[in-house]
């Protein structure tokens, strides 16, 4: 059987062709065409530069203000503090606009609110606070899209607040001296980069102000810092936070990697040797060894670690930090598993609700948001996870499948007084709500998804880009198939089926529940397989029983293994597919 023929997989799916790569076809050409690619840009999607992507920063509403006022700082020596979330894209964008002020002769400070006693975002008491301790202007980043109260008190208070951030933004704007997002209501040309991250805007922040210095002959007596240098937090930022990687996206990424390879940033070599990470960072390395290692202290730790680490110059400091993010982020693995399995158990109790809304007493807030990852990966729709406190408050987070738009809904659920507060973007939310509303909310949620969730799940396919034998899956596939990278949400990595083959040996490795497995070919060739946290999912089942006899075809994601003397690919299995 092909399979391309398969209509019910073992994980219950059909499988389709995504691609126009057949044989003898560019297949770079072809897995960027699949993604959108207009062919006219093939070239430039290529290689993804700045040069190439890099829009005119004046293009997004209030930035040249912002830029004229940190200019102004810069020129006048003001004390700036830089308000921060406590997640990676809040990290990396405090971290690129401080260290940038730093080359620029400032000592800019950093303020993240604690995630337990603070909350998301800027408090009014907060703002006043830094503002009392001598700070002339305050950058919020990666929030204050939604802050009106706080920043009313801020202005009452006499200090300049620029709002750098990326989340959905309501008709009506807070008070700030200045407010760059592209996600604004109001936004023109600039509304096309609404995926950025609020790490983007802040380098497009950063762009625009050493633009307006050598416009005052800043730089007539002094060296202008390379902002190119910090493309690394720019990438890490992106990636962590599930921004789509289309556009400009891609060359922050790209280009970011360069960077990162080159080791310039202290604190992230300190991180890839606390995550034990031998060989030049991966866009995959991002998103699942670095951004959890930095979350972790925003979530059960110290909310300014993430920030320390990326901005101090001090290798023994570096360490130090990136070791305690390691020791946290084992402490965060624990609590979240308690958390999984009270709130998968209560999803399944739920029915068939359009959108999985669970709550319980006592969750840790600090892991709800890994939590809602996971049950959306596992129902294959939007999850909210809600942490309900002794007062009966819930802190709820939620994330998104593609084609819903999350962060509206839950702001719409705000305006219609169900939430406390909550905003967001398309794939992320956040919200706080009373105990006694959360019913409502689920059943507002609910309603008004469904229809964009039946739409988005309608055809659930799994995709496939290149079809080979077992042999086939090699180190120069893997290679090949780099060059339309770097992969991530919006920009999905090649699926390859493979076989047809048998299963030679199965187990159950990690504490995770994953499936290992050998397998080999009618070509007489062996490839070492993974089904990540499949144990108890009819994939995981059917690999641990196959019978040696029978064949079937398997897909997923072609990855290296360069865990033993010498590099060989294996394949993260999707799904599989008996071939009778």
């Amino acid at each position: 059987m092909n399979p391309l023929d398969v209509n019910q997989s073992i994980s219950g799916q059909s499988w389709r062709w995504r691609s126009g790569v057949g044989p003898g076809d560019d297949l770079v050409a072809g897995l960027l065409l699949a993604r959108g690619c207009p062919p006219d840009e093939i070239d430039a999607h290529r290689a993804p530069t700045l040069r190439g992507f890099m829009p005119d920063p004046s293009m997004f509403r209030d930035m040249d203000v912002a830029a004229s006022r940190l200019a102004d700082a810069v020129s006048r020596g003001e004390a700036v503090t830089v308000f921060g979330d406590y997640d990676v894209d809040g990290a990396t964008s405090a971290a690129l606009l401080i260290r940038l002020l730093r080359g620029l002769g400032l000592d800019p400070q950093a303020y993240i609110p604690d995630r337990l006693m603070e909350g998301y975002g800027p408090s009014g008491e907060a703002l006043v606070k830094i503002a009392e301790g001598g700070a002339s202007l305050i950058v919020t980043v990666d929030c204050g899209a939604q802050a009106f109260e706080a920043l009313a008190m801020a202005r009452d208070a006499g200090v300049d607040v620029i709002v750098v951030d990326h989340h959905q933004c309501a008709a009506t704007l807070p008070l700030a001296l200045a407010l760059v997002n592209p996600n604004r209501l109001d936004e023109g040309e600039g509304a096309a980069h609404g995926h950025l991250a609020a790490v983007g805007v802040a380098f497009l922040l950063g762009a625009a102000l050493l633009r307006e210095l050598r416009g005052r002959d800043f730089f007539a007596a002094r060296a202008e810092p390379k902002l190119i240098e910090l493309l690394d937090l720019v990438a890490l930022g992106t990636v962590a936070d599930v921004a789509a990687l289309r556009g400009l996206n891609r060359a922050f990424v790209a280009q970011g990697l360069k960077v990162m390879a080159q080791g310039r940033n202290i604190g992230l070599e300190a991180l890839l040797a606390a995550s034990r990470l031998k060989r030049a960072p991966q866009c995959s390395d991002l998103g699942f060894a670095l951004g959890p290692r930095i979350n972790a202290g925003g979530r059960v730790g110290k909310s300014d670690l993430g920030v320390r680490l990326l901005t101090t110059d001090d290798a023994q400091e570096a360490a130090d930090i990136a070791e305690q993010l390691n020791q946290l982020n084992e402490e965060r693995r624990a609590i979240e598993a308690g958390v999984q399995a009270e709130a998968e158990a209560l999803a399944v109790n739920k029915g068939n609700r359009a959108v999985a809304v669970v709550a319980g007493q006592g969750w840790h807030p600090g892991v709800i948001g890994i939590v809602a990852g996971r049950l959306k990966e596992k129902l294959g729709k939007p999850a909210i996870v809600i942490a309900l406190d002794e007062a009966g408050v819930g802190k709820g987070s939620g994330r998104s499948i593609s084609g819903v738009d999350l962060g509206a809904a839950v702001l719409a659920a705000k305006d219609m007084g169900l939430l406390v507060a909550g905003g967001g973007h398309a794939m992320a939310a956040g919200l706080t709500v009373a105990e006694g509303q959360v019913e409502a909310f689920a059943d507002f949620i609910d309603e008004r998804l469904s229809a964009d969730i039946a739409r988005a799940s309608g055809d659930r396919a799994l995709l496939l880009d290149v079809v080979v034998s077992c042999g086939g899956v090699t180190p120069s596939l893997v290679e090949a198939l780099e060059g339309a990278g770097p992969y991530g949400m919006g920009w999905p990595a090649p699926r390859v089926a493979a076989g047809p083959m048998r299963v030679i040996k199965a187990d159950v490795v990690g504490s995770g529940g994953h499936v290992r497995a050998i397998m080999q070919g009618d070509d007489g060739r062996s490839l070492k397989t993974v089904a990540f946290r499949s144990a108890d999912t009819p994939l995981g089942q059917a690999l641990l029983a196959a019978p040696r006899d029978r064949r079937l075809w398997v897909a997923g994601r072609a990855k290296i293994d360069d865990w033993g003397s010498r590099p060989a690919a294996e394949l993260h299995i999707d799904d599989a597919a008996w071939c009778d």
